[in-house]
């Protein structure tokens, strides 16, 4: 694989406290295999592989006190640049551009409404080697109340052009970068917490949403939204046993995401 265009979601990771609970939980649901990276200061972290690609990966979360998340990567040629461009459009460099090892440049950032992102410059892991099929990243969305300032501030930042999607019940807004359809926006659900702030969510192609969310639970997890029919496919919102938050969706035949 010769690696992501910029401005395209690349790559998810978890942080978690619950590392190991994690290396349980998502290879008996997804059919991952991992593989710990050898670096000693890496903590742990480690890449999930499907049909030996890599996918995903966890680690440990960066602060004692961070909640465990999924984490959405956009690529890029130039992370300190994108940094820059973050704090010109009102948002936060929350970990400012560093070097991990001798695989990428990266930074966590947020955007104004609080949802926080990350970007990747590849150096020798230039991102998953698989997307769009079960087990893989398919996904990425997101979730805000302030849809109008996240146009902004992603034109800016990425130069993403909103668009909105005639589905029914309500319009969908998908983000174009150059020719594609890179990721979309959306409201949040009346099912999650109303105090919940703007985040980005995963979502993992799956052959069998009902299957994955009952086998989802059975694992210690929690089905947030069961599943149900979406113009993409159909879609149940899980929480792992930890709490993070993530998507399945069984794709619908002609639509990758």
């Amino acid at each position: 694989m010769s690696g992501v265009e910029p401005g395209t979601p690349c790559w998810t990771d978890l942080a978690t406290p619950g590392l190991a609970d994690a290396k349980r939980f998502y290879p008996e649901l997804f059919g991952w295999t991992g593989r710990v990276s050898p670096e000693p200061a890496a903590g742990g972290y480690t890449v999930f592989l499907k049909d030996g690609r890599a996918v995903a990966a966890a680690g440990p979360p960066a602060a004692p006190d961070q909640v465990p998340i999924w984490s959405t990567y956009v690529a890029t040629d130039d992370a300190d640049l994108v940094a820059t461009r973050v704090e010109a459009a009102g948002g936060q460099v929350v970990v400012a551009p560093f070097d991990v090892f001798d695989q990428g440049r990266m930074a966590v950032l947020s955007d104004p409404a609080g949802a926080v992102f990350s970007v990747w410059q590849p150096m020798a892991m230039r991102g998953a080697e698989l997307f769009n099929a079960p087990g893989a990243m398919c996904w990425n969305e997101l979730v805000t109340s302030d849809p109008e300032g996240a146009r902004d501030f992603y034109a800016l930042v990425f130069g993403w052009h909103a668009e909105e999607q005639p589905t029914q019940p309500a319009p969908y807004t998908g983000w174009r970068c150059g020719a594609r359809i890179v990721a979309g926006m959306t409201p949040p659900l009346e099912e999650l917490p109303a105090d919940l702030p703007a985040y980005w969510s995963v979502w993992f192609a799956v052959a069998d949403a009902e299957a994955t969310a009952a086998r989802a639970a059975e694992l210690g997890g929690t089905v947030l939204v069961p599943p149900r029919d979406t113009p993409r496919g159909r879609l149940a919102a899980l929480r792992d046993p930890e709490g993070a938050l993530f998507s399945v969706l069984t794709l619908r035949p002609g639509h990758t995401g």
